[in-house]
C-alpha cells in the first residue's frame, strides 16, 4: 500500500464533443499508444450512433449510466477465511467498470457479423443504452453477487 497520496491526473474533456466519458472511452480503447487508431474507431462509432439514435452522446451517457454497478464485491481476509464483502462503488470506479465492460462485450461480438470493431461497439451502445446486452448482464451478476452477500457487510472497514 502506498505511503503518500497519488497526485491523480486529470483528463482533458474531448475537443469534438467535449465529453469526459468520450475521452476516457477513448483512452481505455488504446492499445500500444496507438491514440489515433482508438480516436477514430470511437468518433466512427459515435457517427454510427448519430445515424441510428439521433443524438449519440445521450445514447452514451444512457448506456454508462445502464452499466454502472452501485454495489460489488471485494475480498476480505480474517482469521484465515475469506469473505467477499459487499461495498459501494465510488463514481470514478463506476466510470471506469461500465466502459469496460461495454469494451469487453464489443470485443466478444462475431467479427463475421459486424465486421469491424467500430460497429461492434456502436450495437454493443445501443444494447446497453436500452437496458440489455452482455455489460447489461455483467452489472446485473455483479449486483447479484454483493446482494448475495450482504451478510458480510458488517465486515466493512
Amino acid at each position: 500500500m502506498p505511503r503518500h497520496q497519488y497526485k491523480k491526473i486529470k483528463s482533458k474533456s474531448d475537443p469534438v464533443y467535449e465529453s469526459l466519458e468520450v475521452t476516457k472511452l477513448i483512452n481505455y480503447i488504446m492499445e500500444d499508444g496507438k491514440k489515433n487508431v482508438a480516436r477514430n474507431i470511437v468518433y466512427t462509432t459515435l457517427e454510427n450512433l448519430k445515424k441510428e439514435e439521433n443524438d449519440a452522446l445521450m445514447t452514451l451517457n444512457k448506456a454508462i449510466i445502464n452499466v454502472m454497478p452501485d454495489r460489488e464485491v471485494r475480498p476480505r481476509r480474517l482469521g484465515g477465511a475469506s469473505y467477499l464483502v459487499p461495498t459501494e462503488v465510488r463514481r470514478s470506479r463506476r466510470l471506469y467498470l461500465a466502459l469496460n465492460w461495454i469494451i469487453e462485450a464489443a470485443s466478444g461480438r462475431s467479427n463475421k457479423e459486424f465486421k469491424s470493431y467500430a460497429n461492434k461497439l456502436t450495437a454493443e451502445i445501443i444494447e446497453a443504452s436500452k437496458n440489455q446486452g452482455s455489460a447489461v448482464a455483467k452489472k446485473l451478476q455483479t449486483e447479484k453477487l454483493a446482494e448475495q452477500n450482504k451478510a458480510f457487510a458488517h465486515l466493512k472497514w
